[in-house]
C-alpha cells in the first residue's frame, strides 16, 4: 500500500506557493513510473512540480524521502526563481531525515499524523486531505 506524506516544514513552505495536494499525488504517480528528475542518493529524490500558469520548467522543485515503492515523504521545496539548488550540507541533512522517516513503523507514522508532524495526502492514489493552503 502506497502512502504519501508531507512534513510540517514542507507544509509551511507549500502555503506560500500554488501547489496542491492533488499535484503532489500526481507527481508521486509519475515517479512510480520512473519519471524522477534526480536521484540524490540516501533515499532522497528530486521532482519538478508545475505551478499554475508556469508549468514544470518555471515551477517548484520538491525533494522527497522515499523507498521508491510504498513510502513517499515531501520534505523540502523551493521555487526555481528563488534558488538553483540545495547546498551539500542541506543534502546531508535531508539524507539523515530520509533515513529516520523511512525507518518508521506504520504505528509511528500513524502517530505522527495524529500529532500533525506529518500530513498524509494520498494513499493508493486517493487524496486524503484537501485542506486549503492559506
Amino acid at each position: 500500500m502506497k502512502r504519501v506524506f508531507k512534513t510540517r516544514y514542507f507544509s509551511r513552505w507549500m502555503r506560500k506557493t500554488e501547489l496542491t495536494d492533488t499535484a503532489l499525488c500526481a507527481a508521486v504517480t509519475e515517479m512510480e513510473h520512473g519519471l524522477i528528475d534526480a536521484d540524490l542518493g540516501g533515499g532522497v529524490v528530486k521532482k519538478r512540480v508545475g505551478l499554475a500558469g508556469r508549468g514544470k520548467r518555471g515551477g517548484a522543485r520538491t525533494l522527497l524521502a522515499t523507498n521508491k515503492a510504498s513510502r513517499w515523504f515531501f520534505v523540502f521545496g523551493f521555487e526555481k526563481n528563488d534558488r538553483a539548488n540545495i547546498a551539500d550540507d542541506e543534502l546531508e541533512g535531508l539524507k539523515d531525515l530520509a533515513e529516520q522517516l523511512l525507518a518508521r513503523t506504520e504505528k509511528q507514522l500513524n502517530e505522527a499524523v495524529l500529532e500533525e508532524t506529518l500530513t498524509e495526502i494520498c494513499n493508493d492514489h486517493k487524496v486524503q486531505s484537501q485542506k486549503p493552503h492559506l
